[in-house]
């Protein structure tokens, strides 16, 4: 309950900014105000109507955040996308993306509605941004949009990143007349891999070894929760990870009443350098690595990148895959 009142509340907080139609506009010196205001991204402004029903006002939100801007009539420049500043639609979008995020929390592998409502949203996006494309063929209105979604959603180094949230426009884009081909093999790449153990699924079984050689499976693994953990010895990103989540108090305790595991597994072949650097790793982990030297390039995981996180239920279904480190600590932050 604790953690479906704090969703709910974020999600609010961001709708009540929307309805009330957004920040406001800042002064400008005279004569640069009309061009100040013209580079607003136009925040969308939910009818009064809507105004004692919450749920109302999250889905007019969702329908229509890209109402306005895609029916500005500005130039898509170097420095500005239909007019509106390069720097307030990247900050706009990434305002979508949290709500789009904050809304997918509160889903489970039981009831993806709530992710299911923010693909869909997704898709109208999309629609939208093609539609507008296709309006103007001379303009770079898609190729900047779709650079910009790709970096946020997709990037391995993304804060925001969420292959959940980025499926639906990858899937579109990788079919869209609007995509040229030279990146459209690319998207199709993008595509399988998003596809590769989505929300909900249940990961592939890995067999790993610990320190003393002895053998294990993460389907035996016993936990509520189960934080997947790849990593490298000696990369500091890893270590980064390691003392983030070691930093939250409560970790151990979590871990001896079996609410969580964390399984640290390593899939190169350097296993002498993973020997040499075992004794960093948290005692209170699972930490083996891929003694078949088949993890890395089977497929079964979409292991983009090193550190990648992983987040599973009891069941081994996915919960949150490739991870940004704050919202796996959110998400433990929340079932103390």
């Amino acid at each position: 309950m604790k953690r479906i009142a704090i969703i709910l509340a974020a999600s609010l907080a961001l709708v009540l900014l929307y309805a009330c139609g957004g920040p406001s506009t800042q002064k400008s010196p005279a004569g640069e105000e009309e061009a100040a205001a013209s580079q607003d991204f136009p925040m969308v402004s939910v009818p009064r109507v809507y105004s004692d029903n919450a749920d109302a006002q999250l889905d007019y939100v969702l329908e229509h955040y890209w109402d306005a801007f895609f029916k500005a009539q500005g130039a898509t420049t170097p420095d500005a996308v239909l007019g509106v500043a390069d720097k307030n639609v990247e900050q706009a979008l990434a305002d979508y993306i949290q709500l789009l995020q904050n809304i997918k929390t509160s889903a489970t592998p039981d009831d993806p509605t709530p992710l299911r409502k923010a693909q869909q949203s997704v898709k109208v996006f999309f629609k939208k941004l093609e539609a507008r494309q296709q309006q103007d063929t001379t303009a770079n209105t898609y190729l900047r949009l779709t650079e910009m979604v790709s970096h946020y959603l997709y990037d391995p180094n993304a804060p925001q990143r969420d292959e959940d949230l980025y499926l639906p426009f990858v899937e579109a884009m990788a079919e869209s007349p609007c995509t040229s081909d030279d990146m459209r093999t690319a998207y199709r790449h993008e595509l399988k891999m998003c596809r590769t153990n989505p929300f909900g699924s249940k990961v592939p079984d890995i067999r790993y070894k610990d320190i003393k050689g002895r053998q294990g499976r993460l389907y035996d693994v016993e936990a509520e929760y189960t934080m997947l953990f790849f990593s490298n010895p000696g990369c500091s990103s890893c270590k980064e990870i390691i003392n983030d989540v070691m930093s939250r108090g409560y970790i151990e305790s979590l871990i001896a009443n079996k609410k969580l595991a964390v399984v640290n597994i390593y899939i190169d072949e350097e296993v002498s350098k993973w020997r040499d650097y075992s004794p960093n790793y948290p005692s209170c982990w699972i930490n083996g690595y891929d003694y078949t030297f088949s993890l890395r390039d089977s497929g079964a995981y979409d292991i983009r990148a090193i550190p990648s996180l992983y987040l599973l239920d009891a069941k081994k279904r996915v919960l949150m895959k490739d991870a940004p480190t704050p919202s796996v600590l959110a998400f433990l932050d929340t079932i103390i």
